[in-house]
């Protein structure tokens, strides 16, 4: 059975786009040492990559390459994708998503992206862990890194420690 997991950045002030909807703010982190904690080692165990509408839309406006050569990937959205950045399947039932996830065994399930998409599996108990990179900035506002939805939980400190440039790594488990 896959794991299903988030790895993700935020500001100080618990944002992870600023106003604009930019990544600027992180993108001067770019090549900090997280040691065990690279990305690069995360995306290793990786064989599902799932990602709302925003996020993809946000990615595939980039002009880097499509980054999940090799990976499923999975879109949550109910709008049909005309031209695809890269290989990709897309599903607009995300109790049913979570099911097709569960039964995957070729590796964990990364929630790659916003909080929506992570509170909507939260609120159905189908998030097992995250890491969150807290990274030493205040941007003022944008993106939070989990939408006011009034959900009320209590995940348990799996890990916490600190990191390069003033980046604090924590993960959480979802009993």
């Amino acid at each position: 059975m896959a794991r299903i997991r988030g790895y993700i950045a935020s500001s100080l002030d618990d944002y992870i786009a600023d106003q604009d909807g930019s990544l600027d703010w992180l993108f001067k982190y770019d090549g900090m040492d997280l040691g065990e904690h690279d990305y690069r080692l995360f995306a290793e165990s990786i064989r599902t990559v799932v990602m709302g509408r925003d996020t993809y839309d946000f990615i595939a406006a980039q002009p880097a390459p499509w980054a999940y050569e090799g990976k499923r990937v999975i879109v949550v959205t109910s709008r049909p994708i005309s031209s695809p950045a890269g290989e990709l399947e897309t599903r607009d039932n995300v109790e049913a998503l979570i099911d097709e996830l569960r039964a995957l065994n070729d590796g964990d399930v990364w929630m790659l992206g916003g909080g929506r998409l992570q509170s909507a599996f939260l609120q159905r108990g189908a998030l097992d862990d995250i890491e969150i990179y807290v990274m030493p900035e205040i941007i003022g506002g944008g993106t939070p890194l989990f939408p006011s939805t009034g959900l009320c939980l209590s995940p348990k400190l799996a890990e916490a420690k600190p990191l390069d440039k003033g980046c604090v790594y924590m993960r959480y488990v979802f009993s």
